[in-house]
């Protein structure tokens, strides 16, 4: 199962964001485990300059925007 991290302060964009990745796992039939972090410190720790941003396996793998359906499938494979 991926662990897959959603980070920002908890604003509309990281919220659909979460929503978009469980929708897309559920789609493609593949478990993940996706959490909202707001902690300044989560954020600072991985370089993030701007939300939502996206963890997975401990890696950043995109910021600033929500991500479209093709990157969230390259995530998750």
């Amino acid at each position: 199962m991926k662990e897959i991290k959603v980070l920002g302060i908890g604003c509309a964009k990281c919220i659909k964001t979460a929503e978009l990745i469980q929708a897309v796992a559920n789609n493609c039939g593949i478990q993940v485990h996706v959490v909202k972090d707001a902690s300044p410190e989560v954020i600072l720790k991985h370089g993030v300059m701007s939300t939502p941003a996206v963890i997975v396996d401990n890696q950043l793998m995109h910021s600033g925007s929500i991500p479209d359906i093709k990157k969230i499938e390259k995530f998750l494979n």
